[in-house]
């Protein structure tokens, strides 16, 4: 009951996953990525555990064949697992348990590899890379969301509702560029996430420069306004800002 896709960044080696369920907390549980080295699926009673291991073969540089036969050979339980595998170069590798039920399928186009299962029919996997192929200059994250919400319309999985849903995308300096997730939806998951992505994704360069360049952040007015009389309601002593323009301050 699970549809998701993974898919790989020509230009700037990213790697990305965007994954919805009628289950909780889906982002959590079945994607794994490694910039520049590959991106793994577990689901279906999933064990995250293949995911992990997964992942560290292709960061040691295994192929998607090889990688997904090491998971496949450390889990006494892989006939209940669906799992697909992206490698560095782009190649896929998909195992289907033989104890899974209901409709299930993958779909493997360049660079990107659609997976679900206990779907509504057999072309919500093709609907996805269609619609992550339709525009190759896209952002990975957009092309991602699209073919998301391309499996959702050709009609999903078949439980109906979706309560959670993920998009990940990996970057440079160990830092993903997005890792966004809705863990529970009295709605569709799917469209919670188109949301919280759209308002995400103006924000996406600042929050990365929080992280690798933070002197480099502005403080506004009014927050350091409001922090120094806070600071100074409660009897301490309060930083001196400097100011750099009208409107961006730093402390000392």
């Amino acid at each position: 009951m699970t549809f998701s896709i993974i898919g790989r960044c020509e230009r700037t080696g990213a790697f990305g996953a965007a994954i919805t369920t009628s289950d909780l907390a889906v982002g959590s549980r079945c994607v794994r990525l490694a910039h520049g080295k590959g991106a793994v699926l577990s689901q279906h009673r999933t064990d995250s555990r293949l995911g992990d291991l997964g992942i560290a073969l292709l960061k040691d540089g295994l192929e998607a064949n090889d990688a997904l036969a090491r998971v496949c050979a450390s889990s006494e339980h892989i006939d209940w697992r669906q799992v697909g595998v992206l490698d560095a170069s782009g190649r896929a590798a998909v195992y289907h348990g033989r104890r899974m039920y209901s409709i299930y399928s993958h779909t493997a186009r360049p660079n990107c590899l659609a997976l679900g299962n206990i779907l509504d029919n057999d072309g919500v996997t093709a609907a996805m890379a269609d619609a992550f192929g339709a525009n190759d200059a896209s952002p990975l994250a957009d092309k991602l969301m699209r073919a998301l919400e391309a499996g959702r319309d050709a009609g999903g999985e078949v439980m109906g509702q979706l309560k959670s849903a993920a998009l990940r995308v990996s970057g440079e300096h160990g830092i993903d560029t997005y890792d966004l997730r809705i863990d529970i939806s009295e709605g569709d998951a799917v469209a919670d996430l188109r949301g919280l992505y759209t308002a995400y994704r103006d924000r996406e360069d600042r929050l990365r420069c929080v992280a690798l360049t933070p002197d480099q952040v502005p403080v506004s007015r009014s927050l350091f306004e409001a922090s120094v009389a806070r600071i100074s309601s409660l009897g301490l002593e309060a930083r001196f800002p400097v100011a750099r323009n009208a409107d961006d301050w730093t402390l000392q």
